[in-house]
């Protein structure tokens, strides 16, 4: 058959959060195999994958102990129907969770991707309220600039206009918050120094609305596709504590941060706080195989718990809930964090990372700032670093950063202007330097000094 991949792809396939006509300048790169941290194209040309591929890989591609607990539950069993049956690599996968997720989280409702976790977590606390005699709590709050997933619910609690915008007759009416924006404060204050004086935008939302609010969902501590914004855990501890005056359910969305993102097994771990429902999917199974779980309490769970007759029962479902071989992945992610020093070598690489960045990339005139936790970094590009105005969207300069960085083998996507590392958790010093090199080398090309 004529290997003209390329052409292939493009005859039929529809990329996702792609305009397709791009896809004329730069067609698909087709890969072929990958190791590590490495992805190789048909052609054998190799990139180096610092974004995870999407912020779900893990611990590398084709990780050898993730690729034999996989093959392993092959030969047993590939799929069964989660309703009245259940598979071994599920049940254990739920008692390991159970161990490391905040505490008081211990039930454990299985999905098949971060949307539908999404969806779930909004339906069971609608439902909760509807059966503990508060059927007026119907709204959600969420923060501006969120992300939650792309089904219509999830993007009813996401605040971000490329995602959303065009589809609001299709979507729920909520209450969206002011979040924070650590890097243009409004109240001048730094993210390393403040109160989080911010908060007082979501205690406004609280009082006007909270008696109607079912639950507010945030992406802790690091809003991912608002162009990688971090902000501080004191605004999760004020957060629980208004939640828990006011009766409104915490739904914490771990998906992209969950899974030592940042630097943490959970975001939630460093306000040392506990969410009533808590989200999780990408690198729950090593970026293996589509898989999430929406983690809940006894509380919320006990709410359904009833005869049939009284029609309490949570009817939501996915044919591919609790999948073995998914499972069987998350098993072993959970293995390599028991039995290797992923944690310890991760705090080391960051901190190291952070000044090699701050020494090759922040020098850049149009570099305004890094901003990190655990290994994820990012930079944004600005016309000035002086007043942080932002560049001409038009001019698509971070979308040229990236084109250039793919032609020197480095997958780096961007987020508008801001460009980011959010690399696997045991990359090497040498990749990560070489990643330093050709971020560098792609931004000066775009951006001159």
């Amino acid at each position: 058959m004529d290997e003209h991949y390329e052409e292939r792809d493009l005859k039929h396939i529809w990329h996702p959060a792609a305009q397709m006509k791009d896809y004329e300048e730069l067609p698909p790169i087709v890969a072929a195999r990958g190791r590590g941290a490495w992805l190789y194209d048909v052609h054998g040309k190799k990139y180096l994958d610092i974004i995870s591929s999407w912020w779900c890989n893990l611990f590398g591609h084709c990780n050898p102990i993730i690729n034999e607990a996989v093959k392993e539950q092959l030969d047993k069993l590939e799929h069964v129907i989660f309703a009245n049956f259940s598979n071994e690599a599920a049940i254990k996968l739920a008692e390991m969770l159970a161990q490391i997720v905040p505490k008081g989280l211990t039930k454990f409702h299985f999905n098949d991707n971060g949307s539908s976790a999404v969806e779930a977590a909004l339906k069971m606390c609608f439902q909760y309220h509807l059966q503990t005699g508060h059927p007026e709590r119907q709204k959600f709050m969420c923060l501006s600039e969120g992300y939650h997933g792309e089904t219509i619910g999830a993007l009813s609690v996401g605040s971000l206009d490329l995602y959303a915008k065009m589809y609001q007759p299709m979507m729920m009416q909520n209450i969206h918050v002011e979040a924070p924006d650590c890097y243009r404060c409004p109240f001048g204050k730094d993210r390393e120094h403040c109160s989080c004086e911010c908060f007082k935008y979501a205690e406004k939302a609280f009082e006007e609305h909270a008696k109607e609010t079912a639950a507010i969902i945030v992406e802790p501590l690091l809003q991912g596709s608002a162009g990688m914004r971090i902000y501080p855990p004191l605004y999760l501890k004020k957060l629980r504590e208004l939640c828990d005056r006011t009766g409104v359910l915490l739904i914490a969305d771990e998906i992209a941060t969950g899974f030592g993102r940042t630097g943490r097994m959970f975001a939630c771990d460093h306000a040392g706080i506990s969410p009533d429902i808590m989200t999780i999917s990408k690198g729950l199974t090593g970026g293996y195989l589509p898989m999430s779980i929406t983690v809940t309490t006894d509380k919320i769970y006990d709410a359904f718990y009833a005869d049939y007759s009284e029609g309490k029962a949570f009817v939501h479902s996915h044919t591919y809930a609790g999948n073995p071989l998914a499972c069987a992945a998350a098993l072993a992610v959970q293995h390599i964090f028991r039995t290797q020093p992923i944690f310890e070598n991760m705090t080391v690489n960051a901190k190291w990372l952070t000044k090699r960045m701050q020494d090759e990339i922040l020098t850049h005139p149009n570099v305004g700032e890094i901003r990190h936790i655990g290994l994820i970094h990012a930079f944004e590009l600005v016309a000035d670093k002086e007043t942080k105005k932002p560049l001409d969207p038009a001019k698509r300069t971070g979308y040229e950063v990236y084109r250039h960085a793919l032609a020197h083998g480095l997958l780096l996507r961007p987020i508008g202007d801001v460009l980011y590392f959010n690399p696997p958790l045991n990359i090497t010093q040498p990749e990560l330097d070489e990643a330093i090199r050709l971020a560098k080398l792609a931004l000066e090309e775009v951006l001159p000094k």
